[in-house]
């Protein structure tokens, strides 16, 4: 989290100033978007896919919506919602990050998904939208890079419709104690050697894993959710609360 006081921000564990941590995220991403499918699979075994699934079945996603994947990286969410809002609707995949946008525009074309997705370079906090613009905000694995948590969301907000649902897909905190000592075993030891084998990028990965541990848990973030205005906000716990899945609605 942002402190607005002394205008510093977390990097990770490392406290970096506010206006830094954008392009130190980004070259983070700019150095994992090649490989950045194949470590989702090897890091989660494969189960990424079942969370990513399981938000769009959340979504009460529909044939002509329009939606936004935030933080829409190499495009599996993008990917979901583009079948299921047909040739009447349309997907906005957002990203900050150029070298992931590419890599998803790529990958998405390669699967002959064309029609219904536009690809927006964007930084959460100031969303390039109208109001009211989008049925459906989906941001999945990307809220805790994000150095103004709350002015995302307000952002977010902002460009909802009416009637219009927010879908937080993102690492949280296990809700038992031994998964938790497992899960940083796993985090720090087994993570940062993967990413050194397969990506030739231990840091970035190192990152990753301090990213998660600094994100807020499970109510702190429904409490940030609410406070930027959304209502019914309920989260459910996935893999032990290792990953948890915030709704919210803008009525």
């Amino acid at each position: 989290m942002t402190d607005h006081n002394s205008n510093t921000t977390h990097f990770g564990y490392k406290t970096v100033a506010a206006e830094q941590k954008v392009s130190m995220v980004a070259d983070v991403f700019h150095s994992v978007s090649a490989k950045y499918d194949l470590m989702n699979d090897l890091m989660s075994l494969g189960i990424h896919r079942l969370w990513k699934r399981f938000t769009i079945d959340c979504s009460g996603v529909r044939s002509g919506q329009k939606v936004l994947d935030l933080a829409g990286g190499t495009g599996d969410i993008t990917a979901l919602f583009s079948k299921r809002v047909g040739t009447t609707g349309k997907v906005v995949l957002a990203d900050i990050n150029a070298s992931m946008l590419n890599v998803g525009r790529d990958k998405l074309r390669d699967l002959g998904l064309v029609g219904n997705i536009e690809y927006v370079q964007a930084n959460a906090e100031a969303l390039p939208f109208a109001d009211n613009s989008f049925d459906i905000v989906s941001i999945g694995f990307g809220l805790r890079n994000v150095t103004d948590k709350d002015a995302a969301l307000r952002s977010i907000f902002r460009v909802l419709k009416p009637g219009g649902r927010l879908l937080v897909l993102e690492f949280s905190k296990p809700e038992q104690a031994w998964l938790s000592k497992v899960y940083d075993l796993y985090s720090f030891k087994l993570l940062p050697a993967m990413g050194q084998l397969v990506a030739n990028d231990k840091e970035s990965y190192q990152y990753l894993a301090e990213s998660i541990r600094m994100h807020p848990n499970q109510e702190t973030l429904k409490a940030m959710m609410q406070e930027a205005g959304f209502a019914e906000v309920s989260y459910h716990n996935l893999t032990g609360g290792i990953v948890a899945l915030h709704r919210g609605y803008k009525f």
